[in-house]
């Protein structure tokens, strides 16, 4: 036995230093904080104080990018946003009277020759389901589908998992990938994508929402080029990328119209519109609604320096008028989700280890039972535990 001895010594020795050996888990942890989103790039409710002081659009997004122009850029290109990921199945339902919904096999692009295998008047549904490494359409197998519809004022409708969406501009195709559905929307940068680009209330002042489509169609820009195997896309229809909701943000009652106009004043002709660029090229322009009263860089963020981004005051989204819902907030993440998120059977203690300049968490640590210690990054944080934002404090 006595050979064990400076063993069991060590042993003990390393219980008292680190508490969290022996210490029991909560079962939750509370945190206060500002804002809603990222910190990266455009503050949304920032824009609107801007614009409420009667800045322009240009002079908006000159405060929150760094070193850039703001330029007229050709649009004309065709973006492929997808509309459905992983879905085992949908349906495709024209619904205005003068539409016919027609499907042909493959993803044939703009190809004006291909023949069509099915129609679908209104008040008929097109179901397709996934079937392994192919889909399913009535009496069609295939592993890719394209559907297009026509008529003056033709209106197709998705439906999946108990949502349906409305459609008006370009064309979908359907494709199985790994055992699933992967729905698209390919239409045009210029103005079909942006009028359905729904980020912002169409009701806020005009500068606010014309920075916000110079904006979202320069982030659009930027993602051009290799569609991504994944979701078969350049983009997502979420906050992945952009909220891309159809026409259902053109319809949306008094203020639809407003969000449509906005776009429209920021196209200079039918082949070129404003863009944020840097270098010649259009930049991947971040935005988030509220900060806890500064933006952050994209190395503060992520770890990966832009050019373009910056840190400057954003006072406005402190302003409890402004920002009613997110100038402070509270929250409590229960023990299981904050353990997953350092990827450790437990979490007994949490410490915010840095801040960056904004007053964003830059690093935070998490302590195990078992005396396991990770850290993470304050945005990948607040991402995986579904906190407003990386402005927390964590409260006693």
């Amino acid at each position: 036995m006595r050979m064990y001895k400076p063993f069991l010594v060590a042993l003990l020795f390393a219980i008292s230093i680190n508490p969290a050996v022996h210490a029991e888990a909560p079962t939750s942890f509370s945190f206060t904080g500002s804002g809603y989103g990222h910190g990266v790039g455009m503050s949304q409710i920032g824009a609107k104080a801007h614009a409420i002081a009667g800045e322009s659009a240009t002079a908006i997004l000159n405060y929150y990018y760094k070193d850039v122009s703001i330029i007229p850029v050709i649009d004309t290109q065709t973006i492929r946003v997808n509309i459905g990921h992983q879905l085992s199945t949908i349906s495709l339902q024209p619904i205005t009277q003068d539409s016919i919904l027609t499907a042909y096999l493959g993803d044939i692009g703009n190809s004006l020759d291909a023949q069509p295998v099915a129609s679908y008047g209104v008040r008929q549904k097109m179901v397709i389901n996934a079937q392994g490494n192919n889909l399913i359409a009535g009496s069609i197998t295939s592993k890719a589908l394209t559907v297009r519809w026509s008529g003056p004022s033709s209106i197709v409708s998705l439906a999946s998992q108990g949502k349906s969406v409305k459609y008006r501009y370009g064309q979908i195709q359907v494709r199985a990938v790994n055992g699933a559905l992967e729905v698209t929307n390919s239409l045009s940068v210029h103005d079909e994508y942006l009028w359905g680009i729904s980020e912002m209330s169409s009701a806020w002042p005009a500068a606010a929402l014309e920075a916000q489509v110079i904006a979202s169609r320069s982030y659009a820009l930027s993602k051009l080029g290799t569609v991504k195997s994944s979701c078969d896309c350049n983009v997502y229809s979420n906050i992945a990328d952009q909220n891309f909701v159809g026409y259902s943000k053109e319809i949306e009652p008094k203020v639809g119209a407003l969000w449509k106009a906005a776009v429209t004043r920021t196209n200079i002709d039918s082949a070129t519109s404003l863009a944020i660029t840097s270098n010649g090229k259009p930049i991947q322009a971040y935005y988030f609604s509220s900060s806890g009263g500064a933006t952050q860089t994209t190395k503060d963020a992520w770890g990966e320096a832009s050019t373009y981004t910056q840190s400057v005051a954003d006072p406005a989204s402190l302003d409890s008028k402004l920002n009613p819902h997110y100038a402070s907030w509270s929250a409590s993440v229960n023990q299981l989700l904050v353990a997953s998120a350092f990827l450790l059977p437990d979490i007994v203690t949490l410490e915010i280890i840095s801040r960056n300049s904004a007053g964003a968490v830059t690093y935070i640590k998490g302590t195990s039972s078992n005396g396991s210690t990770k850290l993470l990054r304050g945005d990948t944080f607040r991402s995986r535990v579904k906190l407003s934002s990386p402005y927390f404090q964590l409260a006693p």
